[in-house]
C-alpha cells in the first residue's frame, strides 16, 4: 500500500512539474510580447517627438518670416529683422533637433514590430527645411523691405 501512495505521490510531482514548467513557458512568452510592445510604442513615441519638433520648426518660420510685415510701422525695422532671424534660426535648430534623436538613440531597445522612418528620408527632408529657412533668413535681410 506505501508503495502504491509513493507511486501516486510520484505521478502527482511530475505532473505538477509539467504544469509548472508550461506556466512558466507562458509567463516567459508573456513577458517577451510585452517587452515587444513597449519596443513599438517607442518608435511611435519618437516619431510623435519628430513631428512635434518638425511643426514648431514649421511655425517659427512662419512666425519669422511675419514678422517683418506684423511689425512693420511699430518697431524699427532693424528690430523688425532681429526678431524674425531669431525665429528662423530657432526654425532651422528645430529641423536639426528633429533628427537628433535618430544619431544618438541611447540603450539598445529590443527589435520593435513597426518599422521606423527611414534616416534618409529624415535628413533629406529637413536637411530641405534648414535650407528653406537659411533661404528665408537671407531673404530676410537682403531682400526688399515691406511696403508700409
Amino acid at each position: 500500500m506505501a508503495e502504491k501512495t509513493l507511486e501516486k505521490s510520484g505521478e502527482k510531482l511530475a505532473s505538477s512539474a509539467v504544469k509548472l514548467e508550461r506556466s512558466n513557458e507562458r509567463v516567459k512568452e508573456s513577458a517577451d510580447r510585452r517587452t515587444e510592445l513597449a519596443a513599438n510604442r517607442t518608435v511611435f513615441a519618437a516619431e510623435r517627438t519628430y513631428a512635434a519638433w518638425v511643426r514648431t520648426g514649421l511655425v517659427a518660420l512662419a512666425s519669422g518670416v511675419g514678422a517683418r510685415k506684423l511689425l512693420a510701422g511699430l518697431l524699427p525695422d532693424l528690430l523688425n529683422q532681429i526678431t524674425g532671424s531669431v525665429l528662423i534660426i530657432f526654425s532651422a535648430f528645430c529641423f536639426a533637433a528633429a533628427v537628433w534623436r535618430d544619431f544618438r538613440p541611447g540603450a539598445s531597445p529590443p527589435q520593435p514590430d513597426v518599422p521606423e522612418l527611414p534616416r534618409a528620408a529624415l535628413l533629406g527632408v529637413n536637411g530641405f527645411l534648414a535650407l528653406v529657412a537659411l533661404a528665408v533668413l537671407l531673404g530676410l535681410w537682403f531682400g526688399r523691405a515691406p511696403e508700409p
